[in-house]
């Protein structure tokens, strides 16, 4: 059971933090929910794809991490932080950490303030092991501040996502995509449900509509969904890689 609470200097003074990812917290998942506001550092490392959870719902950005049940393939033990790449979904990397909101005493009008919030019951929680939240004077640590920046890119990506993807809708820049390979060892893989950026269509798309675009910062979160579907063959090198290791 979740135990979140607002994180603060004096009750957690003691606590750290297990930066390190493994099977063990959790991490061995599929797939990362992303937002736009990551793409770009994203796809220098991953697919990013959309999925609806219904037909008639919204789309989420996802990073593709594996192709089974409880397989990442960015998990590796011989790197220090157990993470095979220069850049952690920020989804996964904040770990405990999340963010609330906070209405100032006798401000009920005002828009509530965003603190940070820690669950306590979180297997990355220790007292004995992991990164300082906070220095002995009371300020945060580096590690702190970096994850505090990593909720800023959920919170302002959680606001952008839903424009961008209405915007990507009325242009109809999305289709379906079905992933299908055979690995070294002839098993064949096959991802149904996702969809990515329909390419034909982009480059069909009149001037004004790509000079929108280009002006509200879209067009390259775009160009970073199409240019990350070639990490689709270095995760099937990955795969290869451990299958023959194994």
């Amino acid at each position: 059971m979740t135990r979140h609470v607002l994180l603060n200097n004096i009750d957690h003074q003691n606590n750290r933090v297990i930066h390190y990812f493994g099977p063990e917290f959790g991490d061995n998942v599929p797939s990362a929910l992303v937002f736009p506001t990551e793409f770009i550092e994203l796809q220098k490392e991953y697919p990013i794809l959309l999925r609806k959870d219904d037909p008639q719902g919204s789309y989420q950005a996802i990073a593709l991490l594996g192709f089974s049940k409880e397989e990442n393939l960015y998990l590796n033990e011989q790197h220090p932080i157990g993470w095979d790449a220069r850049y952690i979904p920020a989804s996964l990397e904040k770990g405990p950490f999340l963010i609330g909101f906070q209405r100032s005493m006798g401000m009920q009008e005002e828009e509530p303030n965003a603190v940070v919030h820690i669950d306590m019951s979180h297997p990355k929680v220790s007292t004995e092991q992991g990164q300082q939240l906070f220095l002995s004077q009371g300020g945060n640590s580096p590690y702190l501040e970096h994850i505090s920046a990593r909720l800023q890119t959920i919170h302002q990506g959680t606001a952008l996502a839903a424009i961008f993807y209405s915007a990507l809708e009325q242009l109809e820049l999305v289709e379906s995509v079905t992933i299908e390979f055979a690995l070294q060892n002839g098993d064949k893989i096959r991802l149904l449900g996702n969809y990515c950026i329909n390419e034909q269509r982009l480059a069909s798309l009149p001037a004004e509509a790509l000079a929108r675009l280009q002006q509200s910062g879209f067009l390259a979160l775009i160009y970073a969904m199409v240019f990350s579907m070639g990490n689709i063959r270095h995760l099937i090198e990955r795969k290869n890689s451990l299958q023959s290791q194994q």
